[in-house]
């Protein structure tokens, strides 16, 4: 996939990727398989996001951010305020140092996602968090009304999907994803539940 941030975005990514490293040997943000591969399997994976982020998106809430993804990278390379919703206390100390070295405009909140308490955004992210009918129970309460949830899933995905179909309504748009031929990113939008009938 080609990173198409400038060089003072790549700047600040690398700063973020060499404090991820240094952290990830006493708390667990990504598998340490992974830590050769960290631009294509975890950064180049949350960018390819900003496409499909509605222009001129004032604020937007990250679910379960763990090591930064996506919530964290997308605040560093499109400025979005992101609020960070992330349980761990260990992880959201990593976040906090990570938005004070990278400059993010970000904001940690140390709480589990169904206790979140913020103002709606018009965007709600999640990468790797939940199945897809929790997770719109989670998003749903955070997002604005004619809000999007951009979902990163794996392969899954179908039968999360269909599972779906029998609690909500809702417009989705599938797009597959540029970092793993199993994966894809969902937009999702018009989100409504189904009305259960007696």
């Amino acid at each position: 996939m080609d990173l198409d941030v400038s060089r003072e975005t790549r700047s600040r990514l690398d700063r973020f990727s060499t404090l991820l490293l240094r952290w990830n040997r006493t708390v667990n943000l990504i598998a340490h398989k992974d830590e050769p591969h960290i631009w294509q399997r975890h950064i180049a994976d949350s960018l390819q996001l900003i496409p499909l982020i509605p222009p001129a998106t004032p604020r937007a809430i990250d679910l379960g951010t763990g090591g930064g993804f996506p919530g964290l990278v997308l605040a560093v390379a499109t400025q979005i305020p992101f609020d960070l919703i992330e349980p761990d206390q260990r992880k959201a100390a990593f976040l906090r140092e990570a938005i004070r070295a990278t400059g993010a405009t970000a904001s940690v909140h140390t709480v589990r996602a169904e206790h979140a308490v913020q103002t709606p955004a018009s965007l709600v992210t999640s990468r790797a968090l939940a199945p897809l009918p929790r997770l719109l129970r989670l998003a749903t309460p955070l997002l604005a009304p004619d809000g999007i949830c951009l979902f990163l899933k794996g392969a899954n995905v179908d039968s999360e999907l269909t599972a779906t179909a029998a609690e909500w309504h809702m417009q989705v748009t599938r797009v597959p994803s540029q970092t793993a031929p199993d994966a894809c990113i969902l937009r999702i939008s018009s989100i409504a539940r189904v009305l259960s009938h007696p």
